[in-house]
């Protein structure tokens, strides 16, 4: 567990201590060497339960994806923000990737916590480096609005979080994750238990965003500079799943009944989104509203609790990681040249650069789950598991696999067919470092076809 997170920390005065041409280099190459070793976690073949366990900290094979996702967005993003970020200046170059640096630490310890309090304390402080992404290097004026909401909305669900966890250790005298699955389980027959099981699980449907919770997200997504918008796709709404994934043993007898507004809510968010999807003009936005779709399915997955549905739901969190991150930095490169973000001012893209357009092609189709893809294997295990569950929840997930094949063929005609705008004369090439930061992000993704049991959390 050290071998990760001592150099991640030793990250943050590599930064400051560089000489200034190096400060890029040097970051890259320091954080890429941290993801190359955290490739070593996998490396498991007859793990069962918890390993490498001090006091606080622990692997087992539902945290072990998240952790090495979470490792391998730091070099990514720092290879994403090299462009727009070479004209500030040296301390506030050196002050943004530290902030990512803190914001990699923060996510290490709440994916590997066996603290529930932990977990908690580190939930709560990826808000402070995502919050000061967005206010400081967001794109445009509406950034401190977009800010707000993402901290009251985060803040208002997780507080009743806090109490849930205080009554929790009250009630049983630990809060180690160890320990709670052997707890006896609790009648559960008052209202007040209702509430308790209510607020275990409310930050976490706020955070992954559940639809009507989801408010925050396009906002935030929208406004935040580049890394900002991987890191909240990728690894932070990750964070809601992983949470309730964490939380389902202790509310156990409860859940059966309570969850039904939620899975509904779920789904037809899965519809709802899509459906927004089709009419948005804005790229940016037309991602993160997706990135609310696939979370619903993740969020129904995780909320019938059957080994098929928890399966399904880690699986599609690691690949929705990579496919989202991937269509935030095409969207990127976009917008580095054309300066907007609005669909319709820059189409025929693929005239112009043709090999970015084969990026997105292969984005695209991973984001409306083709068939060998890792993104169609979670769907297909959660939408079977939803299936066996009640037969009616077919409606809402067929319809939605429907919607998601449409808006993202639209959005990939949008951008690369079609006839070149006329105010469009002079683009910059793409560059190597674009096409490998894409190469990174969908070569995992493409190989994970052949090892799926790398992420799928069964232990053999």
């Amino acid at each position: 567990m050290l071998k990760i997170l001592l150099p991640t920390i030793m990250l943050i005065p590599t930064t400051w201590l560089t000489p200034t041409k190096l400060v890029w280099p040097t970051a890259l190459a320091h954080s890429l060497i941290i993801a190359i070793l955290s490739m070593s976690w996998l490396y498991y073949p007859h793990m069962t339960g918890w390993n490498s366990i001090n006091h606080f900290m622990a692997l087992d094979p539902l945290s072990t994806p998240l952790l090495v996702l979470t490792c391998w967005l730091l070099p990514l993003m720092i290879l994403a923000s090299q462009n727009h970020m070479s004209t500030e200046p040296t301390n506030r170059q050196r002050m943004y990737i530290t902030l990512l640096t803190s914001l990699q630490i923060f996510l290490i310890m709440a994916f590997s916590a066996t603290e529930v309090l932990l977990f908690y304390v580190m939930f709560e402080a990826t808000l402070v480096p995502t919050l000061i992404l967005i206010t400081r290097w967001g794109n445009q004026t509406e950034r401190l609005n977009a800010g707000t909401y993402f901290l009251f909305y985060t803040l208002a669900g997780s507080l009743p979080l806090l109490v849930a966890l205080l009554l929790l250790q009250n009630a049983t005298g630990t809060l180690s994750l160890l320990t709670l699955q052997y707890t006896p389980a609790f009648p559960m027959a008052s209202a007040a238990d209702k509430i308790w099981w209510a607020g275990c699980l409310l930050a976490f449907l706020v955070k992954m965003p559940l639809y009507g919770m989801h408010l925050w997200l396009p906002k935030a997504h929208v406004e935040a500079p580049i890394a900002g918008s991987m890191v909240l796709a990728a690894v932070l709404l990750k964070l809601g799943g992983y949470g309730m994934m964490r939380m389902m043993i202790v509310l156990e007898p409860l859940t059966k009944e309570l969850s039904y507004p939620f899975i509904i809510l779920a789904l037809w968010g899965v519809v709802m989104t899509g459906s927004i999807c089709l009419r948005q003009t804005d790229l940016k936005s037309l991602i993160a509203y997706s990135s609310v779709g696939h979370m619903g399915l993740v969020a129904g997955g995780i909320l019938i609790q059957t080994p098929w549905g928890f399966t399904g739901a880690l699986i599609l969190m690691i690949a929705h990681g990579l496919t989202s991150s991937a269509l935030f930095c095409l969207a990127n490169t976009n917008y580095e040249r054309t300066h907007t973000r609005t669909m319709v001012l820059a189409r025929g893209m693929q005239m112009i650069l043709p090999l970015m357009a084969s990026w997105w092609f292969i984005a695209s189709l991973a984001n409306l789950a083709l068939p060998p893809l890792p993104n169609l294997m979670g769907e297909l295990m959660i939408i079977t598991s939803l299936f066996n569950w009640s037969w009616a929840t077919i409606a809402l997930t067929g319809a939605g696999t429907l919607i998601t094949a449409g808006y993202s063929l639209y959005m990939f005609l949008m951008t690369q067919r079609g006839p070149v705008p006329q105010h469009i004369i002079a683009l910059d090439p793409s560059h190597t470092r674009e096409h490998l930061l894409l190469a990174l992000h969908l070569l995992p993704l493409i190989l994970l076809i052949a090892k799926p049991e790398l992420i799928w959390g069964w232990t053999s």
